[in-house]
């Protein structure tokens, strides 16, 4: 029932309102029909839209890009126990060769290519630091590659934004969540 589900909004008592909602990063398609009526009405009545990162910006996307790789010169495999390392690329490989068998026809018809999609997600992988490896080989199950394609939710929201034209912002810069991640030690990784 949609009045049972919690909506993860807040509601900033203000003339006009302001509103503060939760957001996950995994594709909408699998959230959107469990986020409450009362979530969607506030971001259709709001005029200006805020999200944690604007992933919408090209200058966004290129700086958290960049701020995953290694200092110029550092490969994963220097970094890296020689057994994990191995274990990793041999997990790569293997994706690698299921890829084309995770894909759904929609993705094909849509022209994403397995080898494409592959490099999307993992290419440079040697040249990435360990925490953001970690993260990506999170994102390489087979569930995973079957939703690549559908915007994750923040995404989704900023393209309706844009869409509906609305006004909108980022409340963090890309350095702010990369260097925190970036300053963890190899064994909190």
């Amino acid at each position: 029932q949609q009045s049972e589900l919690n909506s993860f909004l807040w509601t900033i008592k203000r003339d006009p309102p302001s509103y503060f909602f939760g957001t996950i990063h995994v594709p909408y398609t699998r959230v959107w029909d469990f986020i409450p009526e009362n979530s969607k009405k506030a971001f259709q009545q709001s005029h200006i839209v805020y999200f944690e990162l604007d992933l919408t910006d090209p200058y966004t996307i290129s700086a958290l890009t960049t701020c995953q790789l290694l200092p110029q010169g550092e490969n994963l495999q220097d970094l890296l126990p020689h057994d994990i390392y191995r274990r990793l690329k041999q997990h790569l490989d293997y994706v690698k060769l299921m890829m084309p068998s995770w894909m759904t026809p929609d993705q094909r018809g849509k022209g994403l290519y397995a080898d494409y999609l592959f490099n999307a997600i993992a290419g440079n992988w040697e040249r990435k630091r360990p925490v953001w490896v970690m993260l990506m080989v999170n994102s390489l199950t087979e569930v995973d590659i079957k939703s690549r394609g559908v915007p994750v939710l923040d995404l989704y929201l900023a393209q309706e934004a844009e869409r509906l034209r609305k006004q909108t912002g980022a409340v963090e810069k890309v350095e702010e969540q990369c260097h925190p991640l970036n300053g963890m030690n190899f064994s909190q990784v």
